[in-house]
């Protein structure tokens, strides 16, 4: 096992921490300490969250780093951080400013500068990043945008089960800043261990985009590790068969 035994958990666009719940029982019979912290405005339950805040509109990248960094700051040892989409990239940033002990970042948003022009990519993250909408208002996830951008592959049933345990309204403000100096990683500095994983059959962030991600820390002298998981979405983290990726995701940890 790892030496630092703390996990901390931290969820991307439209979720909230409940996304998690399988991880965390998983990881708890392992003997690690979780926590899964929300995103500000999300210690709420999800039929909560359905009728927007007015304050969720405004909530962008920097005030979520904020947050987080105080809830990190606040533990006994540097934990270990693992993130899934928008969370990925808030778990890389945060191993660059030194506050993990390990990081594993899955279907992560790329940082400022990685890019692609696959279709899927722009097709899945349009309804979040387009200009002809009020920058100021919160994006409601619709079941269609969201059986393609996350749940492709599953069983109707499936999909609709999930869209409505987890799915909840975003702030357009964090994908834009998420293209500023605010998403910036010195891919050329030392940082502790990352694996960094994809999803194969991915549509808002293809496998190719990760590995794009991966390949820019070859610069660094630092543990980077990829690994793709062949015909998994976007949803991974609770797809049918997300205890293998959570099982390699801890022999990962145990190796380090």
């Amino acid at each position: 096992m790892a030496a630092n035994k703390t996990v901390v958990f931290i969820h991307g666009m439209y979720m909230t921490p409940l996304c998690w719940e399988g991880w965390v029982k998983q990881f708890e019979s392992q003997g690690y300490r979780c926590l899964a912290p929300a995103w500000p405005g999300r210690d709420k339950s999800v039929k909560e969250l359905q009728t927007p805040d007015s304050k969720l509109g405004k909530l962008n990248l920097t005030d979520i780093l904020a947050h987080l960094t105080q809830k990190i700051q606040s533990l006994n040892e540097k934990p270990i951080l693992i993130g899934h989409s928008m969370g990925g990239l808030v778990t890389q940033i945060l191993n660059q400013r030194g506050l993990a002990s390990a990081t594993v970042a899955i279907d992560s948003a790329p940082p400022a500068g990685v890019f692609t022009t696959e279709f899927s990519f722009l097709k899945a993250n349009w309804g979040h990043v387009t200009p002809f909408a009020n920058p100021n208002s919160p994006v409601i996830m619709t079941f269609e945008r969201f059986q393609y951008a996350f749940v492709n592959g599953m069983s109707m049933n499936e999909q609709r089960a999930a869209f409505d345990t987890y799915v909840v309204p975003e702030s357009r403000a964090i994908p834009r800043q998420s293209l500023t100096s605010v998403a910036k990683i010195d891919f050329k500095k030392e940082h502790t261990p990352l694996l960094l994983i994809a999803g194969g059959a991915d549509h808002i962030i293809p496998a190719s985009l990760t590995k794009t991600n991966y390949e820019k820390y070859k610069a660094s002298p630092s543990v980077t590790d990829f690994k793709e998981f062949a015909g998994r979405n976007h949803f991974l983290l609770g797809q049918k068969g997300w205890e293998e990726v959570a099982d390699y995701v801890l022999g990962w940890l145990n190796k380090q």
